[in-house]
C-alpha cells in the first residue's frame, strides 16, 4: 500500500523524519508541492540533515526521488542542497528526478515576495510570486530553462515588465538581465541530468513498488482550507499529492502527523498559543526555531479542534504524533477539545479568521509525566500518563495513533 504523509497543523509537524524510516520500504519517494519555503530535518547518528527541496528518502541508494510537477524550484537552492548532500555521503544516494513541468522561482519572485509578503509573514523566498505567475500563466518552467533558446527569449519577454513595476511601483533596483542568464543558464545544465517527465518515471512503476507521497507544510496552510489569508500560496493537503505528482496511486494510506503540542511561524491567529513561560520552555526544550527561516516559533497547547477538522480533510487513516517527549518538562499539560465564542461552544473549525480571533479554548486537565521518555522502544515503555495523553488524542480524533517520536533521531521513533 501507498502512503501519503501530511502535516495536521502550520507546517514543522516532524513529516521528514516520519518519510526517512518508511522510505526504507518504499521504492518511490515523491515531494508533491511547495518550495525551498519549507524544511525537513533527519537526524542520522549524530548526522544532521535539513532539506528544503531534496525528498526526504534522498538519503537511502536504491531509492527514487521524484520533485513532483507541484513543486516550485529554485534552481540556486536545489544545486547547493544536492552538492552539500554529496559532500558529505558521496553520490550513494537516491536516484533524484524533477519534473519538466515544475515552475522556476526567479529573482523577482524573490524580490516582489520581500517587498510584499511582510504583512502575511512570508519566509521571502519568492514562492507565493511564483505561484501566482503559474495560475496567471506567465510562469517558466523546468523544461524551458534547460532549454536555453527557450529560456532567453522567456526571459527577454518577462524582465522588462518585471522591471517595470520594480523600479515603478517600489522603488527597488532593477534586476540585470545578462546577470540573470549567465546564472541560471549555468544552473541548467547543474540539473539538466535530473529532469525528466517525471509523471512517466511514476507511471511505469511496478504496481508491487510503494510510493511514499511527501507533503511540506500543513493543512492549516493550505491556500484553501487553512487560515487565509495567512496560508501558503500551494494546496499542502492530501488531495494535492495527485495532482502535484501527476500519479494515481490506488490503496493509498493518509497518515496525519501533528506534533504533541501547536506551534506556528509567521503571522494569524493561533487560539491556544502561550504567551507566558510555559510557552518559552516549550520553544526551547523542542528547539522550536524554524528549519528554513529560523525565526522563533509560536508555541501552544495541543489543539484537537483543529486534528479533527484536518483529520477529516485530508481523509487521515491514521496519525503520528511527534515531539511527546518534549513535554516531559511539564507538570501538568492541558489539551483543547473544544472553543467558545460568545459564551457558544462550538466544535468545528471556524473559516474566518476574524472568527479564529475570537474564539476561547476549552481545555481538558491532565497530568504530566515528569520522566525522560527518549529511550522508550515500544508503547508499553511509556509512563501511564504519556499513553493516557495518545489515548486522549485517540479518542477525541477516532484515529488510532500508530507513531510516536519520543527524540529527534531516526531510531526514537515508535511504531504501534
Amino acid at each position: 500500500m501507498h502512503k501519503a504523509i501530511v502535516g495536521l497543523q502550520w507546517g514543522d509537524e516532524g513529516k521528514g523524519k516520519l518519510v526517512d524510516v518508511l522510505a526504507q520500504k518504499a521504492v518511490y519517494i515523491v515531494r508533491f508541492q511547495g518550495g525551498n519555503n519549507a524544511g525537513h530535518t533527519v537526524v542520522v547518528g549524530d548526522e544532521i540533515f535539513k532539506f528544503h527541496l531534496l525528498p526526504s528518502g534522498i538519503l537511502y541508494a536504491g531509492k527514487v526521488c521524484v520533485i513532483g510537477n507541484g513543486v516550485v524550484i529554485n534552481p540556486t537552492v536545489f544545486c547547493d542542497e544536492l552538492e552539500d548532500l554529496e559532500r558529505r555521503v558521496g553520490k550513494d544516494h537516491a536516484q533524484l528526478f524533477i519534473s519538466d513541468k515544475a515552475h522556476i522561482i526567479m529573482p523577482w519572485h524573490e524580490a516582489l515576495d520581500k517587498l510584499t509578503g511582510k504583512s502575511i509573514g512570508t519566509t521571502g523566498r519568492g514562492i507565493g510570486p511564483a505561484y501566482e505567475d503559474k495560475i496567471g500563466r506567465r510562469g517558466i518552467r523546468v523544461a524551458e530553462l534547460v532549454n536555453e533558446q527557450v529560456f532567453r527569449q522567456r526571459v527577454s519577454e518577462e524582465l522588462p515588465k518585471r522591471n517595470w513595476h520594480l523600479i515603478n511601483e517600489f522603488g527597488a533596483q532593477p534586476i540585470d538581465e545578462q546577470e540573470l542568464l549567465d546564472k541560471y543558464l549555468f544552473l541548467a545544465e547543474k540539473l539538466k541530468s535530473h529532469v525528466a517527465q517525471t509523471e512517466y518515471v511514476l507511471g511505469q512503476a511496478s504496481p508491487g513498488y510503494q510510493i511514499i507521497f511527501e507533503g511540506a507544510q500543513g493543512t492549516l496552510l493550505d491556500n484553501d482550507f487553512g487560515t487565509y489569508p495567512f496560508v501558503t500560496s500551494s494546496n499542502t493537503t492530501f488531495g494535492n499529492s495527485i495532482t502535484g505528482s501527476g500519479v494515481r496511486a490506488r490503496d493509498v494510506e493518509v497518515i496525519g502527523v501533528a506534533k504533541a503540542y501547536n506551534t506556528r511561524v509567521g503571522n494569524g491567529p493561533m487560539p491556544t498559543e502561550l504567551n507566558d513561560e510555559t510557552g518559552e520552555l516549550l520553544r526551547k526544550e523542542g528547539n522550536e526555531f524554524g528549519t528554513t527561516t529560523g525565526r522563533p516559533r509560536r508555541c501552544g497547547w495541543l489543539d484537537l479542534v483543529i486534528l479533527k477538522y484536518t483529520t477529516m480533510i485530508n481523509g487521515v487513516d491514521s496519525l503520528a504524533i511527534t515531539k511527546l517527549d518534549v513535554l516531559s518538562c511539564l507538570d501538568e499539560l492541558l489539551i483543547c477539545t473544544d472553543y467558545r465564542i460568545d459564551n457558544i461552544v462550538i466544535s468545528k473549525f471556524p473559516t474566518t479568521v476574524q472568527e479564529l480571533e475570537r474564539c476561547i479554548p476549552i481545555y481538558k486537565k491532565l497530568p504530566g509525566w515528569k520522566q525522560d521518555i527518549k529511550n522508550a522502544q515500544i508503547f508499553q515503555d511509556l509512563p501511564a500518563n504519556a499513553r493516557n495523553y495518545i489515548h486522549m488524542i485517540e479518542s477525541i480524533t477516532d484515529r488510532s495513533v500508530d507513531y510516536i517520536s519520543v527524540g529527534e533521531k531516526r531510531d526514537q521513533l515508535i511504531g504501534r
